[in-house]
């Protein structure tokens, strides 16, 4: 009988260390501190269900912090607020013609590695449709994409605020 208690301890030893390595086997998602010290800045990423802002006379989208520019048409192009969220920037550009939003592109989304290309792959068209729907910044967060989606709430809510809209 005494093989039985050092069988026990034996086997839960073992599995004790295997839970440890798988633990320790997990990767750790990268910081936004670290992707903005490599001195790489975010790429856009296209939004599917968003329209690219037409480009007519007198029509000119501004820089990261401008309010944009009306047209004789009334499409006004204007940058949301870059907002910092866990995993990197969120910036939008809002495409407004007659006080309603015609399109929502993302100028900054976070980038710093494959997953958060991932996640705002599968968000952001899904925002960008959300708030077309809706016409506000009243719109649901993704889930899965929780930072993600506040940050883009936030950004497209300052773009409409500088719009007036």
């Amino acid at each position: 009988m005494s093989g039985r208690p050092a069988r026990r301890i034996l086997l839960s030893t073992l599995a004790t260390a295997t839970g440890v390595l798988l633990l320790l086997s997990l990767k750790p998602h990268a910081t936004a501190g670290a992707a903005d010290a490599a001195g790489r800045p975010a790429a856009p990423l296209p939004t599917p269900s968003a329209s690219a802002p037409s480009t007519t006379a007198g029509s000119s989208s501004t820089g990261s912090g401008g309010t944009g520019s009306a047209s004789t048409t009334g499409t006004r192009t204007v940058d949301g607020d870059t907002v910092q969220t866990r995993y990197g920037p969120v910036q939008l550009r809002v495409t407004l013609k007659a006080g309603r939003i015609t399109a929502v592109s993302a100028v900054q989304l976070p980038s710093g590695n494959p997953r958060d290309e991932e996640i705002s792959g599968f968000a952001v068209p899904e925002l960008t449709q959300a708030a077309l729907a809706a016409q506000s910044a009243t719109i649901d967060t993704v889930s899965g994409a929780t930072y993600t989606s506040e940050g883009y709430i936030q950004s497209l809510q300052s773009a409409l605020d500088k719009a007036g809209g």
